[in-house]
């Protein structure tokens, strides 16, 4: 089976990156720049950090300043735009809009209305309006995401493959609901669906939880299972995992992650993988229901 060029369609000029926190926009910037491309960064003041994006042509940007925004990427002469980087939803009562921004604001509270999804489609809707182009991290830089199979020496055990499928069928349930990407099961017991607080924070909750003896399950038993929601637009907010997310399994006490392949990105795959091994957890990569239907 032929698989499409990841970059079909996409301009042959700079690319702009809108980073928020964490090591992926640095990533997925070097696999760009390694492909003969020049990228644009623009870090996100509160949520990007200095050393992860020095190397590269970059201009800070504060949320709620989309008319400075437009301004450089067309300056820099960028038609392509990727979003990556952990970003926490913003109060537009907290921050100081310019003008362009202002004129969005009817607009911005009703995207405000509803989950992470909800808001991101109305960004992008708000940006290719203006004639840009938004691509998905994954399409300019496909080495990004999580190969099938496992990652390293560990593999799941028969019960951790219950635990998956349980995990799977229910992100898949509250997928509708634009509730979250990640979900913990253990024992075929739903321990943690993902909230606002994101994966890290959901799994610092499981600490507490066994902390307080309120999850009963041995230590070493349980998966976090991390999959796009039913209806997400693939472009954005693809669901990640890192080094960090490896802390959290640790710290939970957890017995590995399950996630879809091709569609989850990884930052680190070789340390992720050399620091599942020294941790004693596994790593998989689950092969999509659409790549299953497509094959």
């Amino acid at each position: 089976m032929t698989m499409p060029d990841a970059q079909a369609g996409l301009s042959e000029g700079p690319l702009a990156i809108i980073c928020g926190g964490g090591s992926l926009p640095k990533a997925v910037a070097r696999a760009v720049m390694a492909r003969g491309r020049r990228v644009v960064l623009f870090p996100l003041l509160g949520f990007a950090e200095p050393e992860e994006i020095a190397e590269f042509p970059h201009h800070w940007m504060g949320i709620g300043k989309y008319g400075a925004f437009r301004r450089l990427v067309e300056r820099e002469g960028c038609r392509d735009i990727v979003f990556i980087g952990n970003v926490v939803r913003p109060n537009l009562r907290q921050i100081r809009l310019d003008w362009a921004t202002l004129m969005l604001v009817p607009r911005l509270f009703g995207m405000f209305r509803g989950g992470d999804n909800h808001i991101l489609s109305g960004l992008l809707r708000i940006v290719e309006q203006d004639g840009f182009r938004v691509v998905g991290a994954h399409e300019v830089a496909p080495e990004i995401l999580v190969p099938e199979g496992v990652l390293g020496r560990c593999v799941p055990s028969e019960r951790d493959q219950r635990d998956i499928g349980r995990g799977m069928d229910v992100i898949a349930a509250i997928g509708p609901f634009d509730v979250g990407q990640a979900v913990v099961v253990a024992n075929n017991h739903v321990l943690a669906v993902e909230g606002i607080e994101g994966t890290d924070g959901m799994l610092a909750r499981i600490v507490e939880l066994r902390r307080s003896n309120r999850i009963r399950s041995p230590e070493g038993t349980g998966v976090l299972v991390k999959a796009p929601k039913p209806l997400q637009d693939r472009r954005i907010d693809l669901p990640s995992i890192g080094p960090k997310t490896i802390d959290g399994i640790v710290a939970s006490r957890l017995a590995g992650i399950a996630v879809l392949a091709g569609e989850t990105i990884i930052a680190d795959p070789e340390f992720v993988a050399d620091a599942a091994d020294r941790a004693g957890v596994f790593v998989v990569g689950l092969p999509s229901l659409r790549r299953r239907e497509a094959s």
